[in-house]
Parts: structure tokens; sequence; C-alpha cells
């Protein structure tokens, strides 16, 4: 017979449950979310600014990564509000601190910001949590 140690499954060394609310969220439910936040993001930078074909490089330079700003700010003013962005709250998932406690408005900060750079984000260790949520001391898990 064998048994299960904590650190059997993602989250298990966190305290967290194996399944439903509370636990670790799967890299599909976070994929998803990051398609609808930025489709969102790129759905709004598209009706407030311009994309002029015939607009000087350096103005076409800017309107370049209106999508990502845009997707930074939701980042940014959703999970302190919300607990999450919106393609979070969507599928299920929030933000938490490690300890449970609100995450406040720096964490998300360090969170975006690292996001936005990527390859944080991708880069997990054994309980899935990407460098990013390990360097703002957050928590995706299902809500």
């Amino acid at each position: 017979m064998t048994t299960s140690t904590s650190a059997d499954y993602p989250g298990g060394r966190l305290g967290l449950p194996s399944t439903g609310s509370g636990s670790i969220a799967r890299p599909g439910r976070r994929i998803g979310a990051l398609l609808i936040d930025y489709a969102a993001a790129t759905l709004v930078a598209t009706a407030f600014f311009s994309f002029d074909q015939f607009a000087l490089p350096a103005e076409a330079g800017l309107t370049q990564f209106a999508p990502m700003a845009v997707f930074a700010v939701l980042q940014i003013v959703f999970i302190p509000t919300l607990g999450g962005s919106p393609g979070h709250r969507l599928l299920g998932m929030r933000v938490v601190r490690a300890d449970g406690a609100w995450t406040g408005v720096w964490r998300p900060l360090v969170r975006t910001l690292l996001l936005v750079v990527v390859i944080p984000a991708v880069i997990w260790d054994a309980d899935q949590r990407g460098l990013h949520d390990k360097a703002a001391g957050t928590i995706l898990v299902r809500a």
C-alpha cells in the first residue's frame, strides 16, 4: 500500500488541497484565462487607440504595444479589487497571497511586470507556481 505525502501533488507543500476550491489552478485554465485577458486587452486597445496605416514609425511603435499595456492595467487593477483578472474570474480562479491574506497593491504590480516579460511565467516549480507568482508571493488557485 502506498501512502501519499503532501508533495505528491501540486500545492501539497503549500498546504493546499489536491482538488477543488483552493487547489492550484492547472495549466489549461491558466492558458485560457491568459487568452481571454489578452483578447479583451486587444479589443480595448483597438477601440481606444487608432491604428493609422500612415502613422509615423514612432507612433506605430507606440500603438503596437497598446494591447500589452492594457493587459497590464487589467491585471494590476482587477487582481487587488476582484481577486483576479477577468479571465481568471471567468474560469473560476483567483490570485491569493501565500498566507491567504489580501494581495495588496504591490504584489499584483510585481506579478504583472514579470508576467509581461513572459519568461518568469513559463518557468514553474513542482507546485506549478510560475516565477512571477513566487516573486510576488502569490498563488493562482481555483475559486
